[in-house]
């Protein structure tokens, strides 16, 4: 029966409580992809990956990794917010589940909006024919959540412009030496690979970027 109560570590749960709860746990792929600072890591870890020359090295695993552990501690803070303001009354009884989603989505929006560009927002809201609230934490997810993609995705792309810009001054350097040279059947790549590496060894390149990652958060 849908309405029977199922016996979890002691608590009695709803049938109905417990759909809701292997649905969110369906779409946390898609949640963390979209609503946290995942998307942004990614994609710069990856295009540091082609600026620097190497195919598959760090493999995807470990790029994904990386993203997934970063992300977590960039949102470490808004975790505890929730669990603090959602989670723990609800699990007390002191508020009902609808109350505990709508005070747990709080936290997610200020991240994202402070995360979000005002062109890009104001760009949904008027595709959406919505006028901005006062109280931008009474904006709708459906608009929220694709406005802070876009912008991530925005700023992902800038970041690695700028990470590509030293790996492609010293392919130009190669390539117009060895030009120079008469050796035009010898790959460019092939050479430029190791000084692009050691490049980024010698900066302190991980540390670096990771820093900058975290605090473009901030």
């Amino acid at each position: 029966m849908l309405d029977s109560l199922v016996n979890i570590n002691g608590n009695h749960v709803q049938t109905l409580e417990l759909l809701v709860l292997l649905t969110i746990i369906t779409l946390l792929p898609s949640i963390i992809v979209m609503m946290t600072s995942f998307t942004r890591i990614i994609i710069v870890l990856s295009i540091l990956r082609n600026a620097l020359g190497l195919q598959q090295t760090p493999p995807n695993m470990v790029l994904t990794g990386i993203a997934l552990f970063l992300s977590l501690f960039i949102m470490t803070p808004v975790m505890q917010d929730i669990n603090t303001q959602a989670y723990q009354p609800y699990q007390q009884g002191q508020i009902t589940q609808e109350v505990a989603l709508e005070k747990a989505s709080v936290p997610m929006k200020e991240f994202m909006l402070a995360q979000t560009k005002i062109d890009t927002l104001n760009m949904f809201l008027e595709f959406a024919d919505k006028e901005a609230p006062e109280n931008l934490d009474e904006l709708p997810m459906t608009i929220v959540v694709p406005a802070f993609m876009t912008s991530e995705l925005s700023r992902a792309f800038t970041m690695g412009f700028l990470i590509f810009i030293p790996f492609l001054i010293i392919d130009i350097i190669v390539s117009s030496t060895l030009m120079s040279m008469g050796m035009i059947m010898l790959p460019p790549a092939m050479i430029s690979l190791p000084f692009k590496i050691l490049l980024f060894v010698v900066v302190n390149g991980w540390d670096l970027l990771f820093s900058t990652l975290v605090k473009s958060f901030n």
